[in-house]
């Protein structure tokens, strides 16, 4: 069941619902969109997928005809009788739950891969926790803002290199991206938005401090790294010239292994 922009509409108006705002809610509503998202993701049908923000169950019902093991989380109950039609005969494991509350590293173990049309308004927070803290979760491929994606996968000297950028380099590594035009959702986002995949791979000793010490940083972006760590770290200028770092830098000019020296140095 392929769901474009008209079927979605008739899909919603068969149970009289409209999509919601403040939900962040703008529904999938290409099949070719799908297709690629599924190619991205490199799935083989013993895998297990963890899909955020379920929706209208466009990507969901692709997912479950793929692999054995779909577990999608979606906040808006309403939408229950719709995703109970457009899964119809597939084995799905739907749980109305607010994702942004879920302790997904009680609730995954083993190894999963999240697939997802991410909400705009919760899904850089979520993807980061997931890297920081689910180690079970060892491949992503989310769609996302673009300027998000630009964010995820910036590199040392961008000016949109920030925390996002930090996170997704220690933990992770990118494996591809692709763009995608607001009119292919329903309704249209008044932004472009990307999907982008990463693979995990084993944190390097230190990661957590230099993530923190990063967002110390990143939370005043425009100061000097001697001004910025200040109350963080004692004689901020000793550290830094331990680690090798100009006092006077600014974070987005840090590479990982400085942040990885400087947590080292802060240690």
């Amino acid at each position: 069941m392929s769901q474009t922009p008209t079927e979605i509409r008739r899909l919603l108006d068969r149970h009289g619902l409209r999509p919601r705002k403040r939900l962040g809610q703008h529904f999938l509503a290409d099949p070719n969109i799908v297709q690629r998202i599924i190619d991205l993701a490199d799935l083989d049908a013993g895998a297990s997928v963890v899909e955020i923000g379920a929706g209208t169950g466009a990507l969901t019902r692709a997912l479950a005809e793929r692999v054995h093991n779909v577990r999608a989380y979606e906040v808006d109950e309403d939408l229950r009788p719709v995703l109970a039609e457009v899964l119809d005969g597939l084995s799905v494991d739907v749980r109305f739950e607010d994702a942004a509350a879920v302790d997904f590293a009680s609730e995954l173990d083993g190894n999963w891969t999240l697939v997802a049309n991410l909400p705009y308004n919760v899904g850089t927070p979520i993807v980061l926790d997931l890297m920081r803290h689910v180690p079970a979760v060892s491949r992503f491929c989310v769609m996302v803002q673009k300027e998000v994606a630009d964010r995820l996968t910036a590199q040392p000297g961008s000016r949109v290199f920030g925390l996002p950028s930090v996170v997704a380099g220690l933990y992770a590594e990118r494996h591809g991206m692709f763009t995608v035009p607001p009119q292919v959702f329903v309704p249209p986002p008044h932004v472009g938005s990307a999907v982008v995949r990463f693979d995990r791979r084993d944190a390097p000793a230190g990661a957590e401090r230099a993530v923190d010490l990063a967002s110390i940083a990143f939370n005043q972006r425009r100061k000097m790294l001697r001004q910025s760590l200040r109350g963080a770290v004692p004689n901020p200028d000793d550290v830094l010239s331990s680690a090798d770092i100009d006092p006077t830098r600014r974070p987005e000019t840090l590479t990982m292994e400085e942040w990885l020296a400087l947590a080292e140095a802060a240690a």
